[in-house]
This record gives C-alpha cells, structure tokens and sequence, in this order.
C-alpha cells in the first residue's frame, strides 16, 4: 500500500504497534519526562504517518459501507488527538499518551485489514 508520495517507504506497523502497547500494558515501566515527551512525539509521528494511510486504503469503498466508516471514524478521532497538548500534570501526561497509543493501535489495526476494519472481527 502506497501513501500520497509514489517513492514513500512503507510503513513500519510492527514498530509503531509494539510502541503504542508499550505504554498500553499493565504495569509498564515508567518513563522520565523525557522519555514521556519522546513517546509523545514518536506517537503523534505515527498517527500523521497513519491518518493517510488508512483512508486512503478505504477510499475506493462506497459511503455507508461500514468498514470504511468505522476506518474514516478511527482517522477522524485520531486527528482529534493530535490537537491535544502535553499535559501539566504526569496524570494528564499519562493520559494524552494512553490516548494518542490507543489511536496507533486502532490506525495500525485499520492499515493492516485491506478495506478497513471494524471492531470486534476475529484476526483471521
């Protein structure tokens, strides 16, 4: 699958899957403040990486189709996301991260199923 520019490489799904569960596990390290504000901007790289992506893979698919609905729906909260700032408490630093790795793994998922996703599918 190819993105708006014709030369592009291809995405690196595993990675941005495997940073975005990182921070999604139970009891996953703590980061400084460095490393949170690196995973935040790494995370925010990804979704503008991802958001063209995803809709450009559903684009071919007629309105009202529900893959593509719920692929446009995950692009359009993920957008929402990156309007978020960083935080000024480590709750808040937390949670912009949790949101922001949610909408990865969600683009991530949508990128990997040709034609969309919907949730709930079995991985098969």
């Amino acid at each position: 699958m190819t993105g708006p520019a014709t030369n592009a490489l291809p995405l690196d799904i595993t990675t941005m899957r495997a940073e975005a569960e990182r921070l999604l596990t139970r009891g996953a390290e703590p980061l400084s403040d460095e490393g949170l504000e690196t995973m935040r901007l790494q995370l925010r790289g990804h979704i503008q990486l991802l958001i063209p992506e995803v809709e450009q893979s559903v684009s071919g698919l007629p309105r009202g189709d529900r893959r593509r609905e719920h692929a446009l729906t995950c692009a359009g909260e993920a957008r929402m996301r990156l309007r978020l700032g960083p935080g000024n408490t480590l709750a808040v630093r937390y949670s912009v991260l949790h949101r922001l790795a949610r909408s990865v793994r969600d683009l991530c998922d949508c990128y990997e199923k040709p034609g969309g996703c919907l949730p709930g599918e079995d991985e098969s």
